[in-house]
């Protein structure tokens, strides 16, 4: 299904003028090497373009259109008209070993082969340059001997003949495609993927741009132990692949991964994500949505309005068809290969409404100075890591079965529910508006409302007498207390007692309620008010059959969360109340 819908991707791709033809792919090359007919080599041209990096302009390699490359795990494999200096000039930093020399032999056979017939200027001018080369006195071209270091770094050369490189010259094309054509091997059957008669690839290309990955490329599809292969068939035989799906899979895939600008990195996961139709504009608004950045909240607004009133999907009077197909992909690194995390497949409507339904869940009161309505995906996995330690990433495994989640509208991972609370328990009461809407999202989608309901938990509900969630607000009317006490106090009830509160109240709630009076004598003047609050909440609380206290003697998980999205609305709601200068008037009275 991945290699279909990217094969897929590539022919549209083809269609837009994106990506190259079988046969050829784009490479980034650093030099190219300046060539007469007679096969002399002139100078080494830099082929390299700069780039702002951070705030300094960089050079590196451009990226040029070139016959296809091989893949190479081991072994001599040489390519046509675009390889390294060990394959070009039979030179590595070393100079000319025993291996070099291989590898330059094998160019030189295979271009002397594919350009035999042909007698123009670039041809001669290759042939001859590889019929009089000679690696063993490499170090004698004066231009190459300055340049020693930078060509043989393992960067890519090309042929740089008259006026043109050697690759675009026409009837140099012409050879090299009839060469592709003719190019049939032994490994012929039926291809898994376009259910063709094709060549079976034996190594697929490797796929570049994976953070973590090797940086020569990690393939998708790849065996290389006995325990892999079945009826005797090695490496990718074992998974028959032809050619043409191949090259298509893997062309469209390289292309989706240099896109940077949409790329979605989640932990050590890259996320590419593609419209069948091959528009740009699907993916840009995919990734406004999930990133839900500052700057594109009105974006956002607008996008969901319009699919909550069913009108069309509109973005700068651009209109998107709802029912347009969508995927998404995530891979992670895995030494030579890549591991696909995810893949999810979907109308683009359905997946924004998921989206949508996601962002309605996660909606709960925020500070004054949290202006951001949507909190986006990173933002929300971000929420289950120390932001002390050096590593800031999250679990890969934990976030990208969120995303999964978030995509498809199903249930979110017990292991993000679980991440949230051991860190909220790690800082003692660490309750961020983000990790409050994690389990407020969480026990809705979950639980199937048991606990809380959506309409109801966006803000402090008062009428709610669910004794975790009391409790939760008298924990936070107690730390009020203490606060309004010893204004300026370095540490509250919450540093100590937080995490045994929101556990096993029993043993903890008398003690804290032995506090508070001694705090009241402090307090004179708000006495009465806090008095009320307090025997308020405790009426909500009704004592069980055979249970001696009010207080609960262990909350479960689920209602350790009610627990602390009780305490969280209870502090929202002082902190609104400060803000509007009516605490002092309230508390008079």
């Amino acid at each position: 299904m991945i290699l279909q819908a990217l094969q897929e991707h590539y022919e549209n791709l083809l269609e837009q003028e994106k990506v190259s033809k079988k046969g050829w792919c784009m490479a980034k090359v650093s030099y190219a090497l300046d060539i007469d007919r007679e096969g002399n080599l002139l100078g080494i041209v830099s082929t390299k373009i700069e780039e702002q990096r951070g705030k300094k302009m960089v050079l590196i390699p451009s990226s040029i259109e070139v016959p296809e490359m091989v893949s190479r795990s081991s072994g001599v494999s040489a390519n046509f008209l675009c390889d390294n200096s060990k394959y070009m000039l039979g030179i590595d930093q070393d100079g000319a070993g025993k291996r070099v020399l291989e590898c330059f032999e094998a160019a030189k056979k295979k271009h002397l082969e594919i350009l035999e017939t042909l007698h123009n200027e670039a041809a001669e001018a290759v042939k001859n340059f590889f019929t009089k080369w000679d690696p063993q006195k490499a170090e004698e071209n004066q231009e190459l001997a300055e340049k020693w270091d930078d060509v043989t770094a393992g960067g890519n050369l090309i042929f740089f003949v008259g006026m043109e490189y050697a690759q675009e010259d026409e009837e140099i094309c012409k050879i090299w495609d009839k060469a592709c054509r003719n190019s049939g091997g032994e490994n012929e059957g039926i291809c898994l993927v376009t259910g063709n008669h094709d060549e079976i690839s034996r190594i697929h290309t490797v796929i570049k741009g994976i953070p973590g990955a090797q940086s020569s490329g990690a393939a998708l599809v790849s065996f290389n132990g006995a325990a892999f292969e079945s009826y005797g068939k090695e490496q990718s035989y074992n998974a028959p692949v032809g050619k043409y799906a191949m090259f298509a899979y893997t062309t469209a895939l390289n292309y989706l991964l240099s896109q940077r600008e949409y790329v979605f990195f989640l932990g050590d996961t890259a996320i590419v994500f593609w419209a069948e139709c091959g528009e740009e504009i699907y993916q840009s608004t995919f990734l406004d949505v999930i990133e839900a950045k500052e700057d594109n909240q009105d974006i956002l607004k607008s996008l969901f309005k319009n699919l909550q009133e069913g009108r069309a999907i509109d973005v700068d009077g651009i209109e998107m068809n709802p029912d347009q197909k969508f995927y998404i992909l995530g891979l992670a690194p895995n030494a030579a290969r890549l591991s696909v995390r995810f893949f999810y497949q979907n109308n683009f409507g359905n997946i924004l409404m998921n989206l949508k339904k996601h962002y309605e869940r996660m909606e709960i009161v925020r500070p004054a100075w949290d202006h951001k309505e949507f909190l986006g995906i990173w933002g929300m996995v971000n929420e289950t890591v120390n932001q002390k330690s050096r590593d800031k990433k999250p679990q890969p495994n934990m976030a990208a079965a969120v995303f999964a989640s978030v995509l498809s509208g199903g249930k979110y991972p017990e292991s993000l529910y679980s991440n949230v609370l051991i860190r909220i328990r790690a800082e003692q009461g660490g309750i961020s508006r983000g990790r409050a809407a994690i389990i407020k999202a969480y026990l809705i989608k979950n639980k199937e409302k048991r606990w809380i309901k959506e309409e109801n938990f966006m803000a402090l509900n008062e009428t709610c007498d669910q004794v975790a969630y009391v409790l939760g607000r008298e924990f936070a009317v107690l730390e009020e207390i203490q606060e309004k006490a010893n204004p300026g106090i370095n540490a509250t009830i919450k540093d100590r007692y937080f995490n045994s509160a929101c556990a096993t109240p029993a043993s903890v709630f008398p003690i804290l309620l032995k506090l508070k009076n001694s705090h009241m004598r402090k307090i004179d003047k708000y006495k009465n008010h806090y008095e009320k609050m307090i025997t308020d909440l405790q009426d909500k609380i009704k004592m069980e059959d055979g249970q001696t206290s009010a207080y609960s003697r262990r909350l479960s998980l689920d209602e350790q969360g009610v627990f602390i999205l009780g305490y969280y609305h209870q502090v929202q709601k002082r902190w609104a109340g400060q803000k509007n200068n009516q605490q002092d008037v309230n508390v008079e009275k």
